[in-house]
């Protein structure tokens, strides 16, 4: 007869968080010797553990009892791994947290896939820091037929986007909220991408420049 939870299972996620048993036992309120015992099939946790152990481990109850612990590239919130679709009909924006099955128009979305900037003369961009702002610019026709139809300031938590249309300047700024990149979006050679410039800390005592 099987447990409800196995012991590679809890071992396995406690060393891949870099717990020590006592460092997990101390996130749920237990002694080290009674997460040992878990690990070695000398005893169970209590039912009403389960959930803060899941929590501690960084994982659904599910996933705990199962066993079955789905890689999320997206866990945590990190929008840095998030996706990003187009549709070349209408100029539709789709944001999502991981890849997805979305359609357009009548036309399936392909996720984006971002180039370096700087490998691309045409469309390496500039991002400087204007005030409390990231000013981005970018040498772009701007036309019906040619032009960049959106910007994208992405960080860990956040997605920021603006959209862009033809005969308006090839540029806009984004409120900084830290290290993180920039997308921007060609409508015929697509996606490219540039980290924001490192933020340089003011030293005590004295006041940032823009």
């Amino acid at each position: 007869m099987s447990t409800y939870l196995t012991t590679d299972t809890i071992r396995a996620l406690r060393e891949g968080r870099g717990l020590t048993q006592r460092g997990l036992a101390e996130r749920i309120g237990v002694t080290d010797k009674a997460v040992s015992k878990w690990e070695s099939g000398r005893g169970l946790p209590d039912i009403s553990l389960i959930e803060d152990l899941a929590r501690a481990l960084g994982v659904s109850v599910a996933e705990l009892l199962t066993g079955d612990v789905r890689t999320n590239a997206n866990r945590a919130g990190n929008m840095l791994r998030s996706k990003l679709y187009v549709c070349p009909i209408c100029g539709n924006v789709v944001h999502a947290l991981g890849e997805g099955s979305f359609s357009c128009c009548g036309v399936q979305l392909p996720p984006l896939e971002a180039e370096e900037a700087s490998e691309d003369g045409e469309h390496a961009f500039r991002v400087e820091r204007v005030e409390n702002d990231w000013l981005v610019t970018l040498d772009h026709p701007m036309t019906k037929e040619h032009f960049v139809s959106f910007m994208a300031y992405v960080t860990s938590d956040t997605v920021t986007v603006t959209k862009l249309y033809p005969e308006q300047d090839a540029q806009t700024r984004f409120p900084m909220r830290g290290s993180g990149t920039i997308l921007v979006h060609c409508n015929r050679h697509g996606l490219f991408r540039a980290r924001t410039p490192r933020i340089r800390r003011a030293a005590p005592g004295t006041l940032p420049r823009g």
